[in-house]
């Protein structure tokens, strides 16, 4: 089976591992706006330009490929699934009609409220250049500002965590400048994500992640793409209950109908749910049209099922005809990440790889050159362990950083018994109350 990766990043890198392992001897083609040594590693062949060129489409006929998988979220906006299904190659990543519950804020927020779908927070959208936001602001009196557009995790900001009423109300103004502009509660609780197989109709659930969006040990610092995450033996992660779980999957499903209702095309590829766990129930943080990075890192190593069939169910709607099974372990991925991460990277420092030993090495921003491995401005690899519990991947993941010598920084407490300790207890304390 010929198949093509659209991406270069470690999310991806995890998703060529997955199609390697697959016992329908693929011939494995990428395309990636830089070289990932680790991706080039798997591929028969890989072409080097923008992930968003439509020479994507001339590529993949070339190469007569049979099968799509998009990685990250640019390409989906850029409607490279839509060129790619109109060429007749299947494609794992929904079309740009169904892939705007990521890449638009508002449309998302004001589809929500049109289909009463759960969890919504109390919100209003603004357009670009628009007035009122003051107003706003002091009526919700805690809140959060949200970028309608793709910032790459990096543009939501939170009130508490980055400024008070008044530089909320400053920052409001400046996004209104250049984009439209969503407004909503804060919402106060334990986050964490689902990401879920669709083909159109079902969809097939991984377990619970929590990412880490922090730059610096215990929860502190810039915002980042992510710098690690974990996921338990269990489907559920140990600060939330069995029914968030429930209520996140029932209001995935809501998603997937009413996208097929409001846009007339059926959502086929992976849909991410970040949810907030509150004292009341769960709330809806954002939809992503992919799998998440780190997340995809988490999930994809422990699939029990060959991926190409689950990618094959995803194609021709019959994801209700396997049973998708992920095995019972649990799995701490951390990021490193250039030293000075995200605010002034080094860039271009040569990385030393030693023996990874119970660790599982994904690259990510890295680039090759003469042999050797260089960072780029950007989180550089992500390291695994898997493990019967957390604590047992935690040390496996830290072990495996440890191998890798540079500038690079990565953050410690991830996946730690303090850190989910702290979590358990923040949850037991607003059920209290």
């Amino acid at each position: 089976m010929k198949v093509l990766l659209v991406g270069g990043a470690g999310r991806e890198h995890a998703i060529a591992e997955s199609v390697a392992r697959s016992k329908k001897d693929p011939e494995l083609f990428t395309v990636m706006s830089k070289k990932n040594p680790g991706i080039a590693h798997l591929c028969k062949d890989f072409l080097i330009i923008k992930e968003t060129d439509p020479q994507i489409i001339d590529y993949a006929i070339k190469k007569k490929i049979e099968l799509a998988i998009i990685g990250p979220e640019t390409p989906l906006a850029a409607g490279i699934s839509d060129r790619l299904w109109d060429a007749g190659i299947p494609v794992v990543g929904p079309r740009r009609l169904a892939a705007q519950i990521e890449f638009d804020k508002a449309w998302t927020r004001d589809f929500m409220k049109k289909y009463a779908i759960a969890g919504c927070p109390g919100f209003k959208v603004f357009r670009k250049g628009e007035d009122g936001t003051d107003e706003f602001i002091d009526e919700l009196g805690d809140v959060v500002i949200k970028p309608a557009g793709l910032t790459g995790g990096k543009g939501v900001r939170v009130m508490g965590d980055h400024f008070d009423i008044e530089g909320a109300k400053v920052y409001a103004k400046e996004v209104l400048k250049n984009d439209d502009l969503v407004v909503e509660e804060r919402l106060i609780g334990e986050e964490f994500t689902v990401q879920a197989f669709v083909d159109g109709k079902n969809l097939a659930f991984a377990p619970c992640v929590q990412d880490h969006k922090r730059a610096y040990d215990g929860d502190k610092g810039p915002n980042t793409g992510g710098m690690g995450s974990y996921s338990d033996a269990k489907d559920i992660l140990p600060f939330i209950k069995g029914s968030d779980y429930a209520d996140a999957k029932k209001i995935m499903a809501s998603v997937v109908q009413a996208i097929q209702k409001e846009t007339g095309v059926a959502y086929q590829g992976i849909l991410y749910g970040q949810f907030m766990a509150t004292a009341k129930g769960i709330s809806v943080i954002e939809f992503n049209a992919r799998f998440g990075d780190p997340e995809a890192m988490n999930v994809l190593p422990i699939l029990e099922n060959d991926f190409l069939d689950v990618c094959s169910s995803i194609v021709n709607g019959t994801l209700d005809k396997i049973n998708v099974k992920f095995k019972k372990q649990a799995t701490v991925c951390k990021y490193a990440v250039p030293a000075g991460y995200p605010d002034d990277p080094a860039k271009d420092s040569i990385v030393e790889i030693g023996a990874m030993k119970d660790a599982i090495l994904f690259y990510s921003s890295v680039y090759e050159k003469d042999n050797k491995i260089y960072t780029t401005g950007s989180r550089a690899f992500g390291v695994l362990g898997i493990a019967d519990t957390i604590k047992e991947a935690e040390m496996k993941a830290q072990s495996g950083l440890s191998a890798l010598k540079g500038a690079l920084h990565s953050r410690r407490d991830i996946g730690t018994e303090e850190l989910i300790r702290k979590r358990i207890q923040h949850m037991n304390e607003l059920r209290a109350h």
